[in-house]
């Protein structure tokens, strides 16, 4: 798949999102280009879900002005990072959204499966923003949006190492944004609440309602919505930097 990349030409901006096989990369992605004023080169970078992703380039297929290239692999494998990023001609938007979570008690946690969710939801951050810069400073511009959580703040019992990789990429999105200002990228986080996907199907009707019941919008939040919001902070002015928006109904 990596293959099709070389046929970007770069004249419109290239918008790159990770985790976009998944409901909130999904949503992000079309709410971006539906939003799009000018055409764009979308790399929609997905591990699992292969056919979650080929719907979402089917959608893109009703918007024309745009073109699609789907890519399948491991985010947070740094071969594969510089194999993707070295095809781009250019980058003007980065999203990362890539994430996975493990619930359960940490001293039941193996090392690996803590490695497993701090290099999907936080190392993978790390190399695809370095392999970002680069192309942005070319161009003394570009967005970066890293997608955060709730529980990157509250912290989540029995999700220690999901909380604490969130918690890591919004420490990245504000140290890295100081970093960034002076070269005209602008790096900011959203940071979802308690989201309707299949990630949180896992949680019982009775654990879902004491949740929602501490929610003052009294419901969970749509993928949907929190598309609409990541395309509203990407279209922020670059002033707009180092911010963590929090999309949670009220909740933090």
């Amino acid at each position: 798949m990596l293959t099709d990349l070389k046929q970007i030409p770069g004249i419109h901006p290239v918008i790159l999102i990770t985790g976009a096989s998944g409901e909130i990369g999904g949503a992000i992605s079309r709410a971006l280009g539906e939003g799009a004023v000018t055409p764009g080169d979308f790399v929609l970078l997905g591990n699992r879900g292969g056919a979650a992703l080929d719907r979402l380039a089917e959608g893109f297929a009703l918007m024309p002005q745009h073109r699609t290239y789907t890519v399948r692999g491991d985010i947070s494998d740094p071969a594969f990072i510089d194999a993707v990023f070295a095809l781009l001609p250019r980058l003007d938007v980065l999203v990362n959204c890539a994430g996975i979570s493990h619930y359960g008690l940490l001293q039941d946690m193996t090392p690996e499966e803590w490695r497993r969710v701090l290099d999907t939801d936080l190392n993978a951050a790390f190399l695809t923003c370095r392999a970002a810069i680069p192309l942005m400073l070319s161009s003394h511009s570009g967005k970066i949006l890293n997608i955060s959580s709730v529980w990157g703040k509250r912290g989540a019992a029995m999700e220690a190492a999901y909380s604490t990789a969130k918690a890591g990429l919004e420490g990245l999105t504000k140290a890295l944004a100081k970093e960034l200002a002076p070269s005209g990228i602008a790096v900011n986080a959203l940071a979802p609440g308690l989201v309707d996907t299949r990630m949180n199907a896992r949680f019982s009707d009775e654990e879902l309602e004491a949740l929602t019941e501490e929610i003052p919008l009294g419901r969970l939040i749509t993928p949907g919505e929190v598309g609409k919001a990541a395309a509203l902070l990407l279209f922020m002015p670059l002033s707009v930097t180092g911010q963590v928006l929090g999309i949670d109904g009220g909740w933090e």
